[in-house]
């Protein structure tokens, strides 16, 4: 399959359920036309008329990228449809397998573009942080997938929750603070800011520069939402 075929693979779970891997019919896809799959899938959004509201980075614990065997984090787009409103509701023709994530999310004031950049270059960018809830959702049947399928899935995005208080960046320190994820008012379970690369701040410079390499900038406006403090 050429990568326009790919990417409507995927997207056709939407009308006949999940689909199996895409890797076991393309067993050597690589990263590098993983991600060409996505931006098939993000032009197929664009072409709906959706916005990209930011970006959600994934396998950002030392963990989950020892156990699928890579060095480095993924990325995924995220659209206006995504967003779901504190308190709200997620519309279940929106996910097929949701799973959900707490994590700290960054709102930008300016655009990255260049190479090379800083986690100085990322705390001035900053318009604001916010605790955000991710609902991560895979295409894929039973999350059964690899690196090149999360990818090619959109870095299996799904929804996302902002809070409603919006921090300075300096507020507080960001590797240290502490997140603990409830369900219907028990706690499920907890991590802290220093599980994501050390500190939330690196997973954005790894992000930023990702795709400043791909010559793709995050803008001003974007919501990125930093990667997971614990388990899914």
């Amino acid at each position: 399959m050429n990568k326009q075929e790919m990417a409507q693979y995927l997207l056709s779970a939407y009308r006949k359920g999940t689909v199996n891997p895409l890797t076991e019919k393309e067993p050597d896809l690589s990263l590098t036309t993983a991600y060409q799959v996505q931006l098939e899938i993000v032009q197929h959004y664009l072409n709906q008329g959706h916005q990209i509201t930011g970006k959600k980075i994934g396998l950002t614990s030392k963990a989950m990228q020892k156990s699928i065997g890579v060095n480095e984090p993924d990325y995924g787009h995220l659209f206006d449809f995504m967003q779901v409103s504190n308190q709200g509701t997620v519309p279940t023709k929106l996910v097929l397998q949701p799973r959900v994530e707490g994590e700290i999310a960054f709102v930008l004031k300016k655009t990255l573009s260049k190479d090379n950049l800083t986690a100085r270059d990322i705390i001035e960018a900053t318009d604001y942080v916010v605790p955000a809830i991710e609902i991560v959702d895979s295409r894929i049947t039973n999350w059964k997938l690899t690196l090149a399928d999360t990818i090619s899935d959109n870095g299996s995005s799904g929804a996302y929750v902002l809070g409603d208080i919006h921090y300075a960046i300096d507020e507080f320190d960001l590797a240290a603070e502490k997140m603990t994820l409830y369900k219907n008012g028990q706690a499920i379970n907890s991590g802290k800011g220093a599980d994501c690369l050390d500190n939330p701040i690196n997973a954005v410079v790894w992000l930023a520069n990702k795709l400043a390499s791909l010559k793709i900038p995050l803008r001003a406006g974007e919501v990125i939402l930093s990667g997971a403090l614990s388990a899914a």
